[in-house]
């Protein structure tokens, strides 16, 4: 068959790319069309997204892609980050600059959305874990801050729905994303009305759920004009991140939860595949999450503050002059001594600190530990102590589904870090497969595909990807001292983690 290229847009917390997927007809060949940097603007003491710089960035993408492949570009889809959005008015004017999850005008939200709905009553309606920055709460803190937002807004958009809406005009929310909100009711996949109204939030701003695969038009006219595109199609995928990243695991053995998937970059997302959402009390007890997936699956996982502990070290390190990559500190790492301090990676304080290494400085010290003083002591600090957290959401999930998991898929950027993988496999004693890399993309691109009547199933999509990705395997070591560790950790973690 004669080459086709699906075009995926796949923005993260750092940065944002257009990536080409070229398809034979059996295998998927990547290629990247344009990255461009990503992340919060602060402005007037309130963190945002630069959306019309990212709109910029993403059309610079989209005409060099035509520029290379023209007629043969099939369709193009967004996936993003979830909770954040945009808001439109009755005449698609965009309402402000989009807030930034981190930011902190959501702190107090969820202690004031209890007071009138029991988290109890939340999470069986929605299904979700309780993050403060959550959509439910972002929103009720521009109801009590400002109002007007909300009474000129006529529809919501998540981030890659705007993105969808600014290249064909439509208005809906995709499964995926909108299953990130605490605004949906998971048993009937359409938003929780009746919460909402509980809350005094507007429903009617909620567009029409869509699932992923929808094609939802063509390139507006204009735009296809100024990138000097043909009749390129919209295509809904898996538009949160994760639902895509976890659509590109290569498992074999689809549809049962003998493996975990570890989405690895800036959060760590931790979970396994089920075909119903887990509403028991255990599971808001643990407070894990129910988030949507392709085929009606359902992503039972936990957040994890993730890479974000290294990145933000790596910030502190930079701000002081000592300027490493991310190689760099993975030898220094390397050479500092083991298992000598462990943080829980979900402590609040880890959220946004001014300076992330005093931040870890400061739990070892509650904890009563050696506070690490050095770049290596600082950073396997961080990893060993995601191994750790990794190992106790592991034991979580092997309670909830009832069997034991055999194998951890790494995929994302973290899939690189060949220390972490290492750490994750000693610390949980099962063996890990990392990569592909580029698991997203790859997941955005395939659901594209099957769209398009390439692929009939998620177990075709993920054949795809072993024919079309390299892995590599980890096998467990070290089993006593990382099991020393983890009761110390777990120890810890009880008794110095804050609500």
């Amino acid at each position: 068959m004669a080459q086709e290229v699906y075009l995926a847009i796949d923005l993260g917390a750092e940065s944002g790319r257009v990536m080409a997927g070229l398809w034979n007809g059996k295998t998927l060949r990547l290629q990247e069309i344009h990255r461009f940097p990503n992340g919060p603007v602060l402005l007037a003491d309130t963190l945002r997204w630069d959306l019309m710089g990212l709109w910029s960035e993403i059309q610079t993408g989209l005409a060099l892609a035509v520029t290379q492949f023209g007629k043969s570009i099939v369709s193009v889809g967004a996936d993003t980050w979830g909770v954040d959005f945009v808001l439109l008015s009755r005449h698609n004017e965009v309402l402000g600059e989009p807030c930034h999850y981190r930011d902190s005008r959501t702190n107090g939200m969820m202690d004031k959305a209890f007071k009138k709905v029991p988290p109890g009553a939340i999470f069986k309606q929605t299904g979700l874990q309780f993050m403060q920055f959550n959509t439910l709460f972002q929103l009720l803190a521009i109801q009590q801050n400002t109002p007007e937002l909300l009474d000129s807004a006529d529809c919501l958009l998540f981030m890659p729905d705007f993105i969808h809406w600014a290249l064909c005009g439509s208005r809906v929310a995709e499964f995926t994303i909108a299953s990130t909100s605490q605004c949906m009711n998971t048993l009937t996949r359409d938003w929780a009305k009746p919460l909402l109204k509980k809350l005094g939030l507007p429903s009617r701003i909620f567009p029409p759920i869509v699932a992923p695969g929808t094609e939802l038009g063509t390139l507006r006219p204009g735009l296809a004009a100024r990138i000097g595109a043909g009749n390129i199609k919209v295509v809904a995928p898996p538009s949160h991140d994760t639902a895509s990243a976890v659509a590109g695991v290569p498992a074999a053995n689809t549809g049962q939860t003998t493996w975990a998937y570890l989405s690895s970059g800036t959060w760590s997302l931790m979970g396994v595949e089920t075909p119903r959402p887990s509403l028991t009390d255990r599971t808001h007890e643990l407070n894990l999450t129910n988030e949507g997936g392709i085929d009606g699956t359902y992503r039972l996982l936990k957040n994890i503050m993730g890479l974000w502990l290294v990145q933000q070290c790596k910030r502190a390190f930079d701000a002081h002059g000592k300027h490493y990559d991310y190689a760099q500190l993975a030898r220094v790492a390397a050479e500092a001594k083991p298992l000598r301090s462990l943080v829980n990676p979900d402590d609040p304080r880890f959220l946004n600190p001014p300076d992330m290494p005093k931040a870890i400085q400061a739990l070892c010290r509650e904890t009563g530990q050696p506070a690490p003083r050095t770049e290596g002591e600082l950073v396997r600090c961080a990893y060993e102590s995601l191994a750790l957290k990794y190992r106790q959401v592991l034991g979580w999930l092997e309670e909830l589904a009832g069997s034991r998991i055999e194998v951890i898929h790494i995929v994302g950027g973290g899939s690189q870090s060949q220390i972490l993988n290492q750490f994750t496999a000693d610390a949980c004693q099962r063996t890990v497969m990392a990569g592909p890399v580029e698991a997203t993309a790859m997941g955005n691109l395939l659901g594209q595909a099957r769209a398009d009547g390439e692929l009939a199933s998620l177990s075709e999509m993920r054949q795809v990807i072993r024919k079309s990705s390299e892995v590599r395997t980890y096998a467990p070591q070290k089993a006593d001292a990382w099991e020393n560790a983890a009761a110390s950790f777990a120890r810890s973690a009880r008794r110095h983690s804050r609500p």
